[in-house]
């Protein structure tokens, strides 16, 4: 009699559990459906500010579902994910690649008395960003599934609200603004690690909190200094205003102290490997993926539009400190222990590709700056992923305790060694195009810098695949099988959340200019308007 109802029970909750996914599916391609109907009707609706509040909705509407309902949770924030990401197409489909304009624009004032205004626009360079925090967002959901497992709609709503903040940051045209949101993502990403995060969870996220707020707060000086000299909020305004070479270097400073923060640069970097290492996998995923790409897209944005002079001044000091980072990243790599913190340290020598490019000045390092910053996001991102898809078998990050991962998951092995070969810039991959194109820039600009970084790439190489070669080909740990036996290889979930990560790295690997031809025209203007407002202040 028990064995009946205990069947009946679980052919109940498989119905339930189908008919909630048809709804996900049928509710998805409805969407598809109504975007493509907004791309063809050359986007006639506010697509910028829906992209913002959207998912700020639906965390307020996860808030109200009862908490004993957590299937329901999860479902919801998924299907929100996956809405949000489907609303972000028609803005890759309608998007002008031959104009350096702002597109999609949105302006209302705000607070008329002092000028400010609520003010949204996309160009090549901001648009790829949207593009990656949107499938970022649905992976961070899925991964999270079975990992999270208290205060799981506080969880599900704040990896909602950090996207919005994130998203609302590459967007903003308003300084006053963009500074809400950059401040704003601060929150809910410090409960992200406080709360779901490791043993250390608060040091990491008060470290992390402490760093950014106080880089910030430089920032939010330089802001009111720009206010207080031009009059005006508007940042394409504030782009084309001529600045004395004085004041030029401390906004530079000022602006810089935000962005090096973020990035992270060294030597103010030491907060990334903790909050990556206590983080939950969605933590980690965000931070790798789109949180310090905001520090890069900030020079890009501010310190090279806005003060031209200063930045090809601080041009040298850029790239030393840039290549310091890669070096040192690489070489710390090499001793450690703990999978995550590696890979949080292979982000620091990674990031200090882009900043190198971005400061070589040039067409393909800016180029090249950029198209690694969405690489890095795909490639570590998802090698975050394959750790906390492991982690949750093993419960250990320790790669002494790992071994002959191969002969008992290959699927696994196969997807992480694909990313391995991505993070090392094998040709075919996405990481291949971006370095090129950066030590291309870096030659241009500075040979000595091009020579070590590259040799710092051969130390990138070295501690990928002796990672590899420790987790998955030596001696089986017989302990790593006894929890091996619990869970085997990928499930389908795990499979269907790494899938889009490989798609993007092969399929950038061998056709790059799908993303180089949305940011071309862009840089061009950036590096044009460089070279104007420097000759013109001469």
């Amino acid at each position: 009699m028990h064995e009946e109802v205990a069947v009946n029970g679980r052919i109940k909750f498989e119905l339930r559990k189908h008919l909630l996914l048809s709804l996900v599916v049928l509710i998805l391609v409805g969407s598809v459906i109504v975007a493509f109907g907004f791309a063809a009707k050359n986007l006639q609706y506010p697509v910028l500010s829906t992209l913002i509040f959207f998912p700020v909705v639906g965390a307020a509407f996860i808030a109200i579902i009862p908490r004993d309902k957590e299937e329901l949770i999860k479902l919801s924030a998924l299907l929100i994910a996956i809405v949000e990401f489907v609303l972000t197409i028609p803005l890759y489909i309608s998007f002008d690649k031959t104009t350096a304009q702002m597109q999609f624009k949105e302006e209302h004032l705000w607070i008329p008395q002092w000028g400010i205004k609520y003010c949204l626009g996309v160009d090549g360079i901001s648009v790829l960003f949207i593009l990656l925090s949107s499938l970022l967002t649905i992976l961070c959901i899925t991964v999270s599934w079975n990992e999270i497992i208290k205060k799981i709609k506080e969880f599900y709503g704040a990896v909602l609200l950090t996207h919005a903040a994130m998203i609302g940051v590459f967007m903003s045209l308003d300084i006053f603004l963009f500074y809400i949101f950059w401040e704003a993502m601060l929150i809910p990403m410090y409960l992200i690690v406080g709360v779901w995060g490791g043993p250390n969870r608060i040091y990491a996220a008060i470290k992390f909190f402490l760093y950014t707020f106080l880089g910030s707060l430089l920032m939010l000086v330089g802001i009111i200094v720009l206010y207080l000299y031009t009059g005006t909020s508007d940042m394409l305004t504030l782009m084309k205003t001529a600045y004395p070479y004085r004041m030029q270097f401390w906004l530079f400073l000022a602006f810089f102290a935000a962005f090096a923060v973020k990035v992270p640069m060294w030597p103010v970097h030491t907060w990334l490997p903790d909050a990556h290492t206590e983080a939950p996998t969605a933590g980690s995923v965000i931070l790798a993926g789109i949180l310090i790409k905001m520090g890069a897209y900030g020079f890009l944005r501010f310190n090279l539009p806005m003060f031209p002079e200063a930045s090809i001044a601080m041009k040298p000091f850029m790239m030393i400190l840039s290549v310091i980072a890669i070096i040192y990243g690489a070489l710390i790599c090499l001793v450690q222990k703990d999978l995550k913190r590696l890979i949080a340290y292979s982000s620091v020598s990674h990031m200090g590709f882009v900043t190198l490019g971005i400061f070589a000045l040039n067409q393909q390092g800016i180029q090249g700056g950029i198209l690694q910053m969405v690489n890095h996001g795909i490639v570590t991102g998802a090698l975050f992923l394959c750790i906390g898809m492991i982690y949750q078998r093993t419960h250990t990050r320790l790669i002494k305790n790992y071994g002959g991962v191969a002969t008992v998951m290959p699927a696994y092995s196969a997807f992480f060694m694909t990313f391995t070969l991505a993070s090392i810039g094998l040709p075919g991959t996405n990481g291949f195009i971006g370095e090129f194109l950066i030590l291309l820039g870096a030659f241009k600009a500075w040979k000595l810098m091009c020579v070590l970084a590259a040799i710092a790439l051969i130390i990138g190489a070295v501690y990928m695949l002796w990672l590899y070669q420790r987790v998955f080909f030596e001696k089986t740990n017989p302990e790593f099988l006894h929890h091996i036996d619990d869970y085997g290889d990928l499930n389908t979930r795990e499979i269907i959340t790494l899938l889009p990560l490989m798609i993007a790295v092969v399929w950038i690997g061998f056709y790059p200019n799908a993303l180089l031809s949305f940011t071309d025209i862009s840089v061009k203007e950036l590096i044009e308007h460089v070279r104007t407002v420097t000759e013109a202040m001469k």
